[in-house]
């Protein structure tokens, strides 16, 4: 009976929305005492071991560390391509009066956040290319914290984040690919389009077996890797063009959501988060917050996100392009935008393909979980104290 009752907690847990937060920050707090441990080399020398192999034109050969960021991390973007292209299709993105808040709101918190981070660190060569670190919104972290919340926050908030992130997860995707490229083999490029096409044209001809789709993606996938533009994009651009319909029968698009979401936010983003946390505190780190990169990535999630995310919510409300969820407050808004301050995997992924040096990318890595941790439970109080307020008002009324 004992048995039986764990395994049901154990399995609500993994049902749960927001168990996926809750084990990516287990993660997070793993990595960093495998860093600041006796096994911190260990870890570091597992990381560069090289998997694959290299035959003749085909070179497949990488370490570890690489097969996670640019391999496993592919399959995160195409779960993330899947979830836009279903909300533009019959979601939250699908009409303009939907989509019109999350967008502008996005925006802004993409906006915001870049020029502060510009502000401090325009004049530096070294660390000016990080302007899209505190641009990024995680997902998985920001609804996790608000399903903590549960009915103490409108339902229509928790849509609102999540819309705003996915188009947050859009920018960033664009971003990564047109700014975070090296140089481009036109060559690579041409034979990762040619598949592209041949995946459209599946689409268009109705094809619904998923392997029709799959497999020239692994191709793209290794295409795109070799032709300058970040590998994870394949998994976007495969994601496009898997089919969808506006009906309730689960389209391919939608099982292979279901299929993969599970997959995403247990195994690949806690995996990421592992390797990729792994920082060895030191002194001068803490003297790092006060620096230009440290203040532009700080001040850009925990104060640019909210400011951004408020004000083009309250202009697009003013101007009558948009209207608040049924039930929300500006309150809300504010406290939402704080969890929208929650960079984390997005930023650090982005962290990585900004600097090339490890100090560079410790010092960007401490700065986002600082900033993190501040938005995240900052957030969360507000909506939490804001609620208590609001059924005191309520009660006294």
């Amino acid at each position: 009976m004992a048995k039986l009752i764990n395994l049901k907690i154990f399995s609500h847990f993994f049902r749960s929305s927001s168990a996926g937060g809750i084990f990516l920050l287990i993660c997070v707090l793993v990595s960093l005492l495998i860093a600041n441990s006796g096994w911190s080399d260990s870890f570091k020398e597992i990381l560069n071991i090289e998997l694959g192999f290299n035959t003749g034109a085909v070179h497949l050969r990488y370490p570890v560390l690489l097969w996670i960021n640019d391999g496993l991390m592919a399959v995160f973007f195409l779960l993330v391509g899947l979830e836009i292209k279903r909300e533009i299709i019959e979601g939250e993105l699908s009409s303009f009066s939907q989509a019109s808040l999350p967008v502008l709101a996005a925006v802004g918190g993409v906006l915001v956040p870049a020029l502060i981070y510009a502000f401090f660190n325009s004049g530096d060569s070294l660390t000016s290319k990080g302007w899209g670190i505190p641009m990024a919104t995680d997902i998985a972290f920001a609804l996790g914290i608000l399903s903590l919340l549960g009915s103490k926050v409108p339902s229509g908030l928790k849509i609102f984040l999540a819309a705003l992130a996915i188009v947050d997860d859009l920018i960033a995707i664009l971003v990564i690919a047109i700014f975070y490229s090296s140089e481009l083999n036109f060559v690579y490029l041409g034979y990762s389009g040619a598949l592209f096409v041949l995946l459209i044209i599946f689409n268009r001809m109705g094809i619904k077996n998923l392997l029709f789709y799959l497999i020239p993606g692994v191709v793209i996938w290794y295409f795109i890797h070799h032709s300058g533009i970040h590998a994870t994009i394949a998994g976007v651009l495969v994601a496009m063009t898997i089919p969808t319909n506006e009906e309730d029968t689960d389209s391919p698009l939608e099982k292979l959501e279901h299929t993969l979401t599970r997959p995403v936010n247990f195994i690949i983003m806690p995996i990421f988060a592992l390797v990729n946390t792994n920082i060895t505190f030191e002194s001068a780190m803490v003297g790092g917050l006060a620096s230009n990169l440290g203040l532009g990535i700080i001040l850009g999630l925990f104060l640019g996100k909210p400011i951004g995310i408020f004000i083009m919510s309250w202009l697009s409300v003013k101007l009558k392009i948009a209207a608040l969820p049924e039930s929300t407050t500006w309150m809300h808004v504010l406290g939402l935008g704080l969890l929208g301050g929650i960079g984390f995997t997005m930023s650090i992924f982005i962290a990585l393909l900004s600097f090339q040096d490890i100090l560079h990318q410790n010092e960007a890595k401490f700065a986002i979980l600082i900033a993190s941790t501040i938005a995240g439970i900052l957030g969360f109080c507000i909506l939490s104290l804001y609620n208590k307020k609001q059924k005191k008002t309520f009660q006294n009324s």
